[in-house]
């Protein structure tokens, strides 16, 4: 291949990430593109939903096939590119072309993508009827949470708060024993037909824990219906247990985070891009995502040093007593005061809209905790980036970008 068209190449390449992946700030035509996908799920749902009211499959069931076809064909595309411009992606530059997309392949995301276009195309391949699978065209709803905060936020707090819920699902699985079993001996004699056995009771028990209460089997003898109605107060109690970890999780969640941190994100910071993508993969939790306006105090003169801010878009100015400095995409400031458990010397105000990053000091003490290395990596960043100390400047700030 002629130099000419390799470059040509990687530079088609490089833009196409840039517009999939949205890495540049306030970019229209990334911000067109993803309206455009959003579009597009919100369209094939309700295509969905339309096609299986008879009325309306007899009269438009030929233009519905056809939506169905080119909707594969776009999110086809859209996958495609995306293995396509993985080598972009800064975490996996280091491996070869075919590994980096074999490991963005296996994201949830792509594995989701790649889940909403499949039993299309199997509906082709294999002889049997597959009409069942189209229920797999409503994983295309989740592709929706590439772009929503929200269903991120939600996803990292079912999976920070696992072992808890995991807690209470135990729970309810014991209440469901202990009532199936306990209905059965005391309605098993007078209603064989229907608690004959503890497996035949637990009908009852999930129906009256859960307080659904069908009414097609309900307990005939005085002890049974007692027994019931202490069923449904604990069902109460242990069912509003998960809804209580959700919620408070979300609630946390919400208000530490103002959006999502995401790969694209973090790349545009010299120092996180030069991590592993699996070193990415266990920061990524840790990171506090702030998104700011003009003239925002982020760190108080006099301030304690309580956490490193990463600037991912925006400019922030330091203001102290030697003057003033501004800090653009890529820098990182609040370093030394941070490590060395001291107070800021300088304030620092966004002198525009400003996406930031902010790693707290416990969680940088639980990182290196639980990885030395990826710890150690980012203290050395820090401190020889900046070639910085208390000493170098009011605040130890350090310059992020890269030479």
């Amino acid at each position: 291949m002629p130099p000419d068209t390799d470059i040509e190449r990687h530079a088609l390449r490089r833009l196409t990430f840039q517009v999939i992946e949205g890495t540049e700030p306030d970019d229209r035509r990334s911000r067109l593109f993803d309206l455009t996908i959003v579009t597009l799920i919100v369209l094939n749902i309700a295509a969905f939903i339309a096609g299986t009211v008879p009325a309306i499959e007899r009269v438009h069931g030929g233009w519905l096939e056809a939506f169905e076809v080119l909707s594969v064909g776009l999110f086809t595309l859209e996958y495609g590119l995306r293995l396509w411009t993985a080598v972009e992606m800064p975490y996996l530059k280091r491996q070869t072309p075919w590994r980096a997309r074999l490991h963005l392949a296996g994201r949830p995301a792509l594995l989701i993508d790649l889940l909403a276009i499949l039993p299309f195309y199997l509906s082709f391949l294999l002889p049997f009827d597959l009409r069942v699978l189209r229920v797999l065209r409503l994983l295309r709803f989740f592709k929706l949470s590439r772009y929503s905060p929200a269903l991120h936020t939600l996803a990292r707090v079912l999976y920070s708060e696992r072992r808890t819920l995991a807690g209470a699902g135990l729970l309810l699985l014991a209440a469901v024993l202990f009532a199936s079993t306990g209905i059965y001996y005391l309605e098993g004699a007078a209603q064989p037909d229907k608690f004959g056995s503890v497996p035949e009771s637990a009908w009852w028990a999930i129906a009256t824990l859960t307080t659904v209460g069908y009414g097609d089997v309900t307990p005939l003898t005085g002890l049974g219906k007692m027994f019931g109605g202490v069923v449904m107060i604990c069902g109460i109690c242990i069912l509003a247990l998960p809804v209580a970890i959700i919620s408070s999780g979300f609630a946390q969640e919400v208000g530490r985070r103002d959006f999502v941190v995401t790969w694209s994100l973090m790349s545009r910071i010299p120092m996180l891009a030069d991590l592993e993508a699996a070193q990415v993969a266990e920061i990524m939790p840790l990171l506090h995502a702030n998104n700011l306006p003009p003239n925002v105090e982020v760190i108080a003169e006099g301030s304690p040093g309580e956490a490193i801010y990463f600037v991912a878009s925006g400019a922030v100015t330091m203001r102290g007593r030697s003057g003033e400095e501004r800090y653009a995409a890529g820098d990182v400031f609040g370093v030394a005061a941070t490590l060395g458990h001291d107070r800021h010397a300088a304030a620092f105000v966004t002198t525009s809209r400003a996406r930031l990053l902010k790693l707290y000091r416990e969680d940088l003490a639980r990182l290196v905790a639980g990885n030395p290395l990826i710890g150690a990596q980012i203290r050395r960043m820090a401190a020889s980036e900046g070639g910085e100390g208390p000493a170098a400047r009011p605040d130890g700030a350090s310059r992020g970008r890269s030479a």
